[in-house]
């Protein structure tokens, strides 16, 4: 697997692509498409790879601006929790699970309490956590009870993956599950 980071300067929202390199399978998967500038289409068309999908780890605006343009060059399978996402086609993924694409086994949980839709994704030693937990801290929710729900889930789902996983977030720079255990204010 190989990962490049691209931070959308709108929103200052992460956003990654993910290339499966081996000769049978020539692949890529895009987290959150804040922006597509040239950077990332070039990345694709100069590899020789097929876009086979995109994960949205919730719909706020500046994490997914960048759909509309890979659409218009692109036929990949949009991965979301809501449907509503730009009035597009989605594959929706309701609570936890995996789904194989571009030859990853992806995971993916639900997280809601930032966004109702929230969807962190696993895939190989990395997760992509959108906003629900960000280095340091955790998602900006609406109520104490929503911040609760949240604490809880990650604590749950997210505590629960070996501590050399690797945090990929929607905003900030990269952590990990051990980092997040020991120094996250929200969570300690």
């Amino acid at each position: 697997m190989k990962l490049y980071f691209h931070l959308c300067v709108d929103g200052f929202t992460n956003s990654y692509t993910i290339l499966n390199d081996r000769p049978d399978v020539k692949e890529a998967i895009i987290v959150d498409p804040g922006k597509i500038d040239m950077e990332t289409i070039n990345l694709i068309e100069e590899g020789d790879y097929k876009l086979s999908a995109v994960l949205i780890t919730h719909k706020h605006t500046h994490h997914i601006q960048g759909l509309r343009t890979l659409k218009k060059i692109y036929t990949p399978v949009v991965y979301a929790a809501d449907a509503g996402i730009y009035g597009m086609d989605c594959s929706i993924l309701n609570g936890d699970g995996i789904v194989k694409i571009a030859g990853f086994n992806v995971e993916f949980f639900s997280v809601p309490g930032h966004s109702p839709d929230s969807m962190v994704y696993k895939i190989e030693d990395v997760v992509f956590t959108g906003d629900t937990l960000i280095s340091g801290v955790t998602g900006s929710t609406l109520s104490q009870y929503s911040h609760k729900l949240l604490c809880k889930k990650i604590k749950d789902k997210i505590f629960s993956l070996p501590n050399r996983t690797v945090i990929f977030p929607g905003h900030g720079s990269p952590s990990t599950i051990e980092s997040e255990k020991q120094f996250n204010i929200d969570l300690i």
